[in-house]
């Protein structure tokens, strides 16, 4: 597949963001000024990412800032990049109307060393749903090593393989099975979606985006490359959200499964240090 084509996708990827960010602002789905911003992390986060006091942290693929949000109250010094020109200015809107002051950027995630600076960040966070998004993950982890300090390390929040491969069977709609690829290396998939992931109306124009698969052992695999030490690596068989009617919520405000049924993997959590 030509550079020119793959770059082709990206930009059809940005103004299919750009069309869904209104939607996502008024939906009850995020709950803009509604609900908590730390429901959007899992518990073993906080642990990973420790004490945010002064740290300068820049969250990529960032959408509306719902994690930036609870990044910056825990006092990091926030920067947040995305390439929809829509949901930066409404991030910033957002994030000024609830008193924080964070360093909005517009930019390609591909480009955000020349955007941002090299080795200006102790902390590169990357949240839930992004990584789906990038073609080739060898090229993003350079750029994550070229952001942090040394010593500095990239987090990575993100729906686990395991999910996205998993679908409901056509006869079937209760019952799960893997569907779509779970490992890389046959390319993006193409979507014609009329509804975005939220509640809300149609997508009015940009319908069409693309997605590549991920196994994690092709992100350790990146990450070493790019001269990164893998630190820790977590999973877990929660979502902040039900992705499937039958998902109970927990104590927590977050879904899973049915008690009796698999204990599977849904999201996982990896911590990568850039040495000093």
């Amino acid at each position: 597949m030509s550079d020119a084509t793959v770059q082709a996708m990206i930009e059809a990827n940005r103004r299919n963001w750009e069309a869904r960010t209104p939607i996502h602002v008024a939906s009850d789905f995020y709950g803009i000024g509604i609900r908590d911003n730390d429901t959007w992390f899992a518990h073993f986060e906080w642990d990973d990412l420790g004490d945010l006091a002064g740290r300068d942290l820049v969250h990529l693929q960032c959408h509306l800032g719902v994690e930036t949000l609870a990044l910056a109250r825990r006092g990091a010094r926030t920067t947040g990049l995305d390439f929809a020109h829509n949901a930066i200015r409404e991030a910033q809107r957002i994030a000024t109307e609830a008193g924080l002051d964070i360093d909005y950027r517009h930019g390609d995630v591909h480009h955000a060393a020349e955007v941002l600076g090299t080795g200006r960040f102790d902390i590169v966070y990357t949240a839930k749903g992004a990584l789906c998004y990038l073609p080739d993950l060898h090229r993003w982890a350079r750029v994550v090593a070229d952001l942090l300090r040394p010593g500095g390390f990239a987090y990575i929040a993100e729906f686990h393989p395991v999910l996205w491969a998993l679908g409901p069977t056509p006869q079937d709609d209760d019952t799960l099975t893997l569907r779509h690829d779970y490992l890389e290396g046959r390319g993006p998939t193409e979507h014609d979606g009329t509804h975005t992931y939220t509640d809300g109306p149609p997508l009015p124009h940009d319908r069409t985006n693309y997605e590549w698969s991920h196994g994690i052992g092709e992100l350790v695999n990146a990450l070493i490359a790019a001269g990164l030490h893998i630190t820790s690596l977590r999973e877990t068989d929660r979502l902040p959200w039900p992705r499937w009617p039958r998902m109970t919520e927990d104590d927590h405000g977050w879904w899973t499964l049915p008690a009796e049924e698999p204990k599977i993997p849904l999201l996982y959590g990896l911590k990568a240090t850039k040495p000093a």
